[in-house]
C-alpha cells in the first residue's frame, strides 16, 4: 500500500493524491481543482501570488481557509480597486479578522497591486510576464516520491528577483516557487497521483526541470 513515505497517500475513493493534501476536504478539494492546473488568467495569478505572500510563515491551509474573507477585505483582488487603497484602508484591514492581519504585507499587497497595474500598462500582461519564465508552457516535474520536489529553483529565483523589481514584496525564491506549482508554471503533482496526467495534459509539453531543492507544496 502506498504510504506518506512515498510522498502518496490512498483515499478512500481509490485515489492517490500527494502527501500535502492529507485528507482535509477542503485541502482534498484545493488539490484535485486547483493545484497544478495552468491559469493564464492575470488577476487570479495576482491573487494568488499575494495570498502566498500572506502565507509566508504560515500553513497553506490557514489561508485557503479563510479566502474568501481575504476576497472580501481586498475588493476581489482588483488590482484597480487595491493601488487606490489609503492609509485608512491599511488601518481597516488591520482590523479585520477575516484575514491575517500583518502590516508588511497588507502594504504589500497595495505596491503589488500598482506593480500588476504598471505592467498591464506596458502592454506586456501580467500573466505574460510569468509565463515567459517557463516559456509559455508548464514545466512537468517527474518526481515518483516527496524527497523529488523542489522548494525552489534557478527558474523561482529569477522570476523571484523580477518580481521584486517590479516592486512585488513576499515574494521570495521558495516563495515563487509554491506559486508556480499552485497555478501551474510547474506540474509538480507526484507522478503517482490521480491528478498528475491530467495537469500535464492541460500543459501540452515535457519539459523538466532539474536544479532541485528538496521541499514541499502551497
Amino acid at each position: 500500500m502506498l504510504t506518506d513515505a512515498s510522498g502518496l497517500i490512498p483515499h478512500p475513493d481509490g485515489c492517490a493524491r500527494c502527501w500535502w493534501a492529507g485528507l482535509d476536504p477542503v485541502y482534498v478539494a484545493y488539490h484535485d481543482t486547483e493545484w497544478g492546473v495552468p491559469e493564464r488568467d492575470g488577476r487570479a495569478l495576482y491573487e494568488k501570488l499575494i495570498l502566498d505572500g500572506f502565507q509566508a510563515g504560515l500553513s497553506w491551509i490557514t489561508i485557503l481557509r479563510r479566502r474568501e474573507g481575504f476576497r472580501r477585505a481586498f475588493a476581489g483582488f482588483d488590482p484597480e480597486a487595491i493601488a487606490r487603497f489609503t492609509e485608512a484602508d491599511v488601518a481597516r484591514l488591520m482590523q479585520d479578522t477575516g484575514i491575517i492581519r500583518n502590516r508588511a504585507k497588507i502594504v504589500g499587497t497595495i505596491a503589488g497591486a500598482r506593480a500588476y497595474l504598471a505592467i498591464e500598462a506596458r502592454g506586456t500582461g501580467f500573466a505574460a510576464f510569468l509565463w515567459d519564465f517557463v516559456d509559455g508552457a508548464p514545466i512537468q516535474g517527474t518526481a515518483r516520491d516527496r524527497a523529488g520536489i523542489a522548494t525552489e529553483t534557478d527558474i523561482s529565483r529569477k522570476l523571484s528577483k523580477a518580481l521584486k523589481a517590479e516592486g512585488f514584496a513576499f515574494c521570495g525564491p521558495t516563495i515563487v516557487h509554491a506559486f508556480m506549482q499552485a497555478v501551474g508554471l510547474v506540474n509538480d503533482h507526484l507522478v503517482g497521483c490521480h491528478r498528475h496526467g491530467p495537469c500535464a495534459a492541460l500543459g501540452g509539453r515535457i519539459h523538466q526541470d532539474k536544479d532541485q531543492i528538496v521541499g514541499g507544496p502551497a
